[in-house]
């Protein structure tokens, strides 16, 4: 798996509201449930094994369960990645490159599964409560499958049952952190959104 697909794995576990008054497990699964769609702004800083920074990023994201999302990387560099519901597209523009996955492969057991998949999250992840920290509700899912790209993540929820912050850690020893913001639950999203055609002449690579 190149940069770019971790860096979109990594991504894919991001946003989520729910219930004030629930902990960060009941928010997670109470955003499974009544999240159809979902938009909103996200910074990226990657940390190495020593906790220092190695990137900064950031751009928007959109999606509609079940299987339909479209990132878009506006810093450190252009990236698109398009989740039609079969195929997940991974367009890096300055290679002029275009990379195709199967939906179901690239999902599996990963943060993808959490925002854009099944409502029955606990089949793939093992969720623990870490409880509250300062004035944060923090979660910890940790994919049940050995061939996942991370070992954990982490996700902040703020008492009113919005996401704060969400860590994640792969098993190359880096920490991905986001922060998120402008977030809008359930907007009406275009389809062409989660549409992609390649580039004329650009270099297409399929699983």
């Amino acid at each position: 798996m190149n940069f770019s697909e971790r860096c979109w794995f990594f991504l894919l576990f991001s946003l989520f509201s729910a219930a004030a008054e629930a902990d960060a497990i009941s928010s997670l699964k109470n955003f499974m449930q009544n999240t159809r769609t979902f938009r909103a702004e996200f910074t990226q800083t990657v940390l190495d094994r020593n906790g220092r920074v190695v990137q900064n990023g950031g751009g928007t994201m959109q999606f509609e369960r079940p299987g339909k999302f479209r990132w878009v990387y506006e810093k450190p560099y252009e990236q698109l990645i398009v989740g039609d519901g079969d195929r997940i597209w991974f367009y890096d523009h300055d290679l002029d490159q275009v990379t195709v996955r199967k939906l179901d492969v690239a999902i599996g057991s990963t943060p993808a599964a959490l925002l854009a998949g099944s409502s029955d999250i606990e089949k793939s992840f093992d969720l623990s409560d870490l409880g509250l920290q300062g004035d944060t509700e923090w979660l910890e899912a940790t994919p049940k499958a050995r061939e996942s790209t991370f070992e954990w993540v982490r996700l902040g929820f703020t008492r009113g049952g919005v996401l704060k912050a969400m860590e994640l850690h792969d098993n190359f020893g880096q920490t991905t952190v986001l922060g998120f913001s402008r977030l809008e639950k359930n907007p009406r999203l275009a389809p062409e959104s989660f549409k992609f055609s390649p580039p004329e002449g650009t270099d297409v690579i399929s699983d």
